[in-house]
């Protein structure tokens, strides 16, 4: 069976190839409903353990990745495993980093660049993205 987030999960970004990624700041409580299969964490220091598969990116508040290989690597990851998982993506509070990785990930299932900051901030939340070096990196994603 496939494991995927209920469509209206709190926080969940339906990618046009149908895929649901749920969103979160890792500041706020865990969400009710069923736990991640996979999740890739956007934090400047390494996130406390969890019970389910994670992974962990280098990622400052309110800058970019330390690494952008390995983000990239990481995403494609996150993506692939969307199809049939339920995937997390977060942040400490779940609206810049996670809103840039959102939209990323928009970008690998389809949305143009220059469109995934507004297809994220529409489908996902209104301040996604929050920096101008934030959003210039999803436009030169892919």
């Amino acid at each position: 069976m496939i494991a995927t987030w209920e469509p209206e999960a709190a926080g969940a970004l339906r990618l046009p190839s149908g895929r649901l990624v749920r969103g979160r700041g890792l500041r706020h409580p865990l969400p009710a409903g069923p736990r991640p299969d996979f999740a890739l964490y956007l934090r400047g220091r390494r996130p406390p353990p969890v019970a389910w598969e994670a992974r962990w990116v280098r990622w400052p508040d309110f800058w970019l990745p330390t690494d952008r290989a390995v983000f990239g690597q990481a995403l494609r990851q996150a993506w692939a495993r969307a199809e049939a998982e339920r995937v997390e993506v977060a942040c400490g509070g779940g609206v810049g980093r996670t809103g840039t990785a959102l939209a990323c990930l928009a970008v690998l299932d389809g949305v143009p660049a220059r469109e995934a900051v507004a297809y994220v901030r529409r489908h996902y939340a209104p301040r996604a993205v929050e920096t101008p070096w934030q959003r210039r990196f999803v436009a030169g994603f892919g």
